[in-house]
């Protein structure tokens, strides 16, 4: 369907439907409380696990391509993320196409973190995160917070992460054959969408050339097969290059997004553990760093 559907502002709009239909295939487990949050334009929503620490919090952008997913779909995720990190998860549905640009998208997800600097939360005990195109935003939206005079987060998370709309690099690579979810071919008319037509498309548009000596340490999680290896690869080296601690992760033989799948690959399951320390690491005093993962599932490169 990626492969061939029309990415058109009319052909995008039938894709609210993955949304709507999500609690279907990923219902949130019964043991999360979900709480809805209203912002001007756009949605969010708390999703919490039992004894989860309200003074702590995980702001979470969902993936689908700024164009598709929402809250719904992303509900069981966030409360995975919930429970492995023990602090409640905002979960926000930033504006997308075919409604929105990215800059709005971008501008949303930067408003959801100040609000919550307003509602008082103590930036040291935030820990921005998303998968995919949320991937993008967690940087992007963060970024655009500093700019705008907001102090850091704790730390970034980002599960396979878009940093670059610039589709050249992923073309070229062996994993554009490999992947079974992305069409790398479709990336350049989806960034071109994003970017309102622009042509050449503005590098500042992505995160990936951002002003990044600022950001708090980050977890970078990513498939071994996927074609956003060579994004996840760029963005930890950059971020090395400015000073920032990365860690990133390459799951061997994952395929995009695979901590989704956490119900049935015991991968997924593992990943969300890492995520979870990696929270707790950066958000709670004393806590003991999470550690590599056992059984080589996945490569760990400290940048």
């Amino acid at each position: 369907m990626l492969s061939y559907w029309p990415l058109s502002r009319i052909g995008l709009r039938p894709a609210v439907a993955i949304d709507l239909a999500a609690p279907l295939a990923l219902p949130a487990p019964r043991w999360a409380r979900v709480e809805r949050v209203r912002f001007e334009g756009f949605r969010a929503e708390w999703v919490r696990a039992p004894r989860s620490d309200a003074g702590r919090a995980v702001l979470y952008f969902h993936g689908g391509g700024f164009f598709s997913c929402g809250l719904r779909t992303h509900r069981r995720l966030a409360a995975r993320i919930s429970a492995a990190s023990g602090a409640p998860v905002l979960s926000v549905a930033y504006r997308q196409l075919p409604g929105a640009p990215l800059a709005v998208s971008v501008a949303d997800c930067a408003h959801a973190y100040r609000w919550l600097l307003d509602e008082g939360y103590d930036p040291g005990r935030v820990v921005v995160a998303g998968d995919s195109a949320g991937g993008f935003l967690a940087f992007a939206a963060t970024l655009r917070a500093m700019r705008d005079g907001a102090p850091a987060p704790a730390g970034i998370a980002a599960l396979s992460p878009w940093t670059d709309l610039d589709h050249t690099a992923k073309a070229a690579h062996g994993n554009a054959r490999l992947d079974a979810y992305i069409p790398v071919r479709r990336l350049e008319r989806l960034a071109f969408l994003l970017a309102e037509g622009e042509v050449p498309l503005d590098p500042v548009l992505s995160p990936v050339n951002g002003e990044l000596g600022g950001l708090p340490p980050v977890l970078i999680q990513v498939g071994s097969t996927e074609c956003l290896l060579p994004d996840a690869e760029l963005m930890a080296s950059r971020l090395a290059a400015a000073g920032v601690p990365c860690r990133l992760q390459v799951w061997e033989g994952q395929v995009h997004v695979f901590q989704v799948f956490a119900d049935l690959i015991p991968e997924g399951l593992a990943a969300l553990h890492e995520v979870g320390a990696f929270v707790r690491e950066r958000t709670e005093p004393g806590a003991v760093p999470s550690r590599r993962p056992r059984r080589r599932r996945a490569r760990s490169v400290a940048a």
